[in-house]
């Protein structure tokens, strides 16, 4: 396993976890984010407080891997993330929806390429359409 591995590993526990403070020790101060919901994010305390929001919304989440790879400096992850909307939804536009109740089970793919034990570039891909759906957030036909 190498660097790249062990850092992704590292952030998909402290996700998982809640864990904000170990989160920001992983990403580099000027790292850059790519997410469907938000799109890009730049510097890591953007980083981290994208990550707060999700944490929050759903604090007691799960990550199981279908498939884990690492090329060169890049890891990638495609699993499933699965979890209880517990907490405010925070959204993009700085409006708050209260938590819903409503589990969410979303496949999902992530890429962290990292440098000097830190994440420089990470991009994550989910289908954000099924995810408010499976909220209960979208119209009903």
């Amino acid at each position: 396993m190498g660097e790249a591995r062990d850092v992704m590993d590292r952030l998909t526990e402290a996700v998982t976890h809640s864990d904000l403070r170990t989160l920001g020790t992983l990403y580099a101060e000027d790292a850059v984010a790519l997410t469907p919901d938000e799109g890009e994010i730049k510097g890591r305390d953007a980083i981290v407080a994208y990550w707060r929001t999700m944490t929050e919304a759903i604090p007691a989440a799960t990550f199981t891997p279908r498939n884990k790879y690492e090329i060169g400096d890049t890891a990638i992850d495609e699993g499933i993330f699965s979890g209880a909307n517990t907490g405010p939804i925070q959204l993009p536009t700085g409006e708050t929806l209260p938590a819903t109740g409503k589990t969410v089970t979303l496949r999902g793919t992530d890429l962290a390429t990292v440098k000097d034990g830190r994440i420089t570039d990470y991009r994550l891909y989910f289908d954000q359409m099924e995810f408010l759906d499976q909220l209960g957030l979208l119209p009903q036909p």
